[in-house]
């Protein structure tokens, strides 16, 4: 049996088995994890395969895909050891290149690098993905065919994706929409209504303007007219720092990125 094999039985893992479940896909999935609750429960859900030996795990694996947290990679890389077959290994680890990922686990083992979002799980997820130049043409298409079961995949430099992975987050939507919902119940509205008129208001923009033609500033000129309460809102937004705050949250994200990096 030759399996994709997930090494980490964490909240990403859950989300790419479930979306993966929901496309039908064939192949046996294999999941790794030292918490044997992890294991029982993705088997109970999504009926995954489960292995809590390490070595065996890998042993099937024909895509072995690294789902652990970035402070775990390189302990998992050195209890897998050496490996004498070629195999193919996609590292989910932010902040880790490939470089490292080669010290850590070598020839004949060929690195590529994924950053799915979690929204995978819904099959609309986003996934970035980044090679090694030695990584074969008909081994990149079947990492990118995997993903492109979850969603959408666009293949970047390494160099950018780190900036990639801070800015691309299903994060930013949700933390907006708790502030929005928070901010709405404060100035008298209900929770039930709260949450819709936020959802709209993120959700239901957005997704106009990815599915229309009309640029970005056109919509924000046509949302909040002059002398208006959504101008009223965009303008305080903006004098409390708002676009600066956004921008100091990306660069703490680089920063962590980098220390990921330095393990």
């Amino acid at each position: 049996m030759k399996a994709t094999v997930f090494l980490g039985g964490g909240r990403i893992t859950t989300a790419l088995v479930a979306g993966l479940r929901l496309a039908k896909y064939r192949r046996p999935i294999v999941v790794h994890d030292r918490h044997a609750k992890k294991l029982q429960q993705l088997q109970r859900q999504y009926g995954v395969i489960v292995e809590p030996d390490l070595c065996r795990a890998v042993e099937v694996a024909n895509l072995l895909i690294i789902a652990v947290r970035p402070n775990s990679v390189y302990k998992l890389l050195k209890d897998i050891g050496m490996t004498d077959r070629p195999l193919t290994a996609v590292s989910l680890a932010a902040g880790i290149p490939l470089a490292k990922l080669r010290i850590g686990l070598g020839p004949p083992v060929r690195w590529a690098r994924a950053m799915p979002s979690p929204v995978c799980r819904s099959g609309q997820g986003l996934t970035a993905l980044t090679f090694g130049r030695d990584f074969p043409i008909p081994a990149r298409g079947e990492v990118r065919d995997l993903f492109l079961l979850m969603g959408a995949v666009l293949k970047i430099p390494e160099s950018r994706f780190d900036a990639f992975t801070v800015t691309f987050s299903s994060s930013h939507g949700y933390h907006a929409l708790a502030a929005l919902v928070n901010a709405a119940e404060k100035i008298g509205l209900d929770r039930v209504s709260a949450r819709l008129a936020s959802a709209h208001a993120l959700a239901d923009g957005i997704l106009a303007w990815r599915e229309g033609k009309l640029p970005l500033e056109d919509l924000l000129r046509e949302a909040a007219t002059p002398g208006g309460t959504a101008a009223a809102v965009m303008n305080q937004l903006n004098r409390a720092g708002y676009r600066r705050m956004v921008a100091r949250g990306l660069r703490a994200g680089m920063q962590q990125a980098r220390k990921n990096s330095r393990g």
